[in-house]
């Protein structure tokens, strides 16, 4: 499980890393789809994925994405803009492709018991959503 999950993590850390943004902001953009959103709430959304220190706070990674003019600071949090959503479509395409070649040669059935599977085993170790 540590294998395939790291091969994940570097494969798309890499293919996001080529289009300009990090793993964590691409969570984030994610999150400000769905609509505006507090650090706090930012910070809620991306804790499961945030594997240590280094990873920091979602306002580590808001910076970058509020110069690019991808997302606003607003009074009452953060927001994604226009172009940020744009940039959203092309960076979901992109994950997409991704997605399908990690998935290549997997039947519908294979990928859906493996996901069971591992949120099963994940439940029995105490993760809950």
């Amino acid at each position: 499980m540590k294998l395939v999950d790291g091969l994940i993590e570097e494969q798309f850390a890499h293919t996001l890393e080529e289009h300009g943004v990090t793993r964590r902001q691409w969570q984030l953009l994610n999150v400000l789809a769905r609509g505006e959103s507090t650090v706090e709430q930012l910070d809620a959304a991306v804790a499961p994925f945030l594997v240590d220190a280094e990873d920091g706070s979602a306002l580590d990674h808001l910076s970058e994405l509020i110069d690019s003019a991808w997302v606003d600071a607003t009074p009452s949090g953060y927001e994604l803009t226009e172009r940020g959503s744009a940039a959203l479509g092309r960076l979901t395409s992109v994950v997409s492709e991704q997605r399908t070649l990690m998935t290549a040669e997997l039947t519908e059935a294979d990928y859906t018991t493996t996901v069971a599977t591992l949120e099963r085993m994940a439940r029995n170790l105490g993760w809950s959503d």
